[in-house]
C-alpha cells in the first residue's frame, strides 16, 4: 500500500483523486491552504481516511512536514480559471509557479524517489489544431479585438485568410498561451520536466480540458465555464454564454479526471510525459449551455447567446486521445448526457465569503 501526497486535495478535482485513491485502499495525505478565492471553509465532503494538513504549498517548511513518508505526489494545487483580470497576474504566478517550484526542490531535498503526477491543462495549447483547404495544417494568430468586436470569430487561415477547419490537437502539438494561466501552466510543466531530468523521477503531466462534476465552486471567476453557467441556473438566471456559442471544448467528468491520475500513479511502470484527459467528443459551449438548461429544475430562462469576448479566450481546442488511451490506458467513461443531468442536480460548493 502507497501512501500518496495530493496538493490541493480539498478542491475540486483534488478530492475526487483523493477519494478514488482511496477507494483502492491506498493512505492519503491532503495538504491544502484553503484559499479565500476558492474556499469559504474546510469542505464537509472530504473523507474523513484521509489526512488533512492545513498549509501553502509555497511553505517550505509546510511542504517538507507533509512529504514525510510520503511515497508518491499528486500535484493538484494551483490557482485556476482567467480570474477577472491582469491584476491577478502576481497571485497566479506566485501559487502556481513559486507554488511548484517550493515542492519540486522539497522533494529533490529529500532525494524523492517515488512518482509525481502533475495537474496541467489543455490552455497551454493556445488555439487548437486547424487545417487550411489550401495551406494544410496551420497556426492562426491571436484573433484581434477589432474581429471579435464585428462579430466575427473564427480565426482565418494566417496564410491566404481563408476559413478553417477545427482538428483535434495532439500531445505533440506546439504550446502557446495566450493567457496568465495557461503561461502558469505550461511553467509548471517546464520545471516539472527540469526537475525529472535533473533527479530522474518520472513526471505525468495530464492536460485537463473542461472538466465539470459535482463540487464545483459557484458564483466565482475563477470557476470554470460549466460552473459559471450552474450558478446561474441555481440562481434563476439564463446562462449568458459568449461569442456565438459555436467555441468547441471537450468536456470531461471530474471522475474520468480523477481515474486518470489514479491510473498515472498506479501503472505498472511510471508513464512519463504529458497527455490529454478529455471525453474524446467535441461539443460546442452552446450545446454545453443547453444540456444544462435541459437538465436543470430551476427554472430559469434558456442560454442566452451574448456576442461578448474576452480576449484571453480561444476559439477551438478539443483533444486528440489516442495517446493516453494507449500509453495510460485512459479513456473516459462517464456518459455526457448523464453527467450534465448529474452535475444540473449537484450542490454547487458554497462561495467564498
Amino acid at each position: 500500500m502507497t501512501r500518496v501526497l495530493v496538493t490541493g486535495g480539498a478542491g475540486f478535482i483534488g478530492s475526487h483523486v483523493v477519494d478514488a485513491l482511496l477507494s483502492r485502499g491506498g493512505e492519503v495525505r491532503i495538504l491544502d491552504a484553503l484559499h479565500p478565492a476558492a474556499h469559504a471553509a474546510q469542505p464537509g465532503y472530504l473523507d474523513a481516511a484521509a489526512e488533512f494538513v492545513l498549509g501553502d504549498v509555497r511553505d517550505s517548511d509546510k511542504v517538507s512536514a507533509a512529504l514525510e513518508g510520503v511515497d508518491d505526489v499528486c500535484h493538484q494545487a494551483a490557482m485556476v480559471g482567467l480570474g477577472t483580470d491582469i491584476g491577478d497576474v502576481a497571485d497566479y504566478v506566485a501559487h502556481n509557479d513559486l507554488g511548484t517550484a517550493v515542492l519540486l526542490r522539497e522533494l529533490a531535498r529529500r532525494r524523492f524517489a517515488g512518482r509525481l503526477v502533475l495537474a496541467s491543462s489543455m490552455v497551454v495549447y493556445g488555439e487548437g489544431r486547424y487545417a487550411c483547404g489550401e495551406h494544410g495544417l496551420v497556426r492562426p494568430a491571436p484573433r484581434r479585438e477589432s474581429d471579435l468586436a464585428a462579430g466575427r470569430f473564427e480565426p482565418p487561415c494566417p496564410v491566404c485568410g481563408a476559413s478553417l477547419e477545427p482538428r483535434s490537437i495532439p500531445e505533440e502539438a506546439p504550446s502557446d498561451p495566450r493567457n496568465v494561466y495557461a503561461a502558469t501552466k505550461l511553467h509548471q510543466e517546464h520545471l516539472a520536466a527540469a526537475f525529472s531530468r535533473e533527479t530522474g523521477v518520472p513526471v505525468t503531466a495530464l492536460r485537463y480540458h473542461n472538466v465539470y462534476g459535482p463540487r464545483m465552486p459557484r458564483d466565482t471567476p475563477y470557476a470554470g465555464v460549466a460552473s459559471i453557467f450552474a450558478s446561474a441556473l441555481a440562481s434563476g438566471r439564463a446562462p449568458r454564454v459568449f461569442e456565438d456559442g459555436g467555441q468547441l471544448r471537450d468536456f470531461v467528468h471530474v471522475r474520468d479526471v480523477a481515474r486518470a491520475n489514479v491510473l498515472a500513479l498506479s501503472a505498472p511502470q511510471p508513464v512519463p510525459g504529458a497527455f490529454n484527459v478529455a471525453s474524446g467528443t467535441p461539443r460546442s459551449i452552446g450545446e454545453m449551455a443547453a444540456a444544462l438548461h435541459a437538465a436543470s429544475t430551476a427554472g430559469a430562462p434558456a442560454p442566452l447567446t451574448t456576442g461578448a469576448y474576452r480576449l484571453g479566450d480561444v476559439r477551438h481546442v478539443f483533444a486528440g486521445v489516442e495517446l493516453a488511451a494507449r500509453q495510460l490506458g485512459f479513456r473516459a467513461e462517464e456518459p455526457f448526457d448523464a453527467g450534465m443531468a448529474e452535475f444540473a442536480a449537484a450542490a454547487l460548493r458554497a462561495p467564498p465569503a
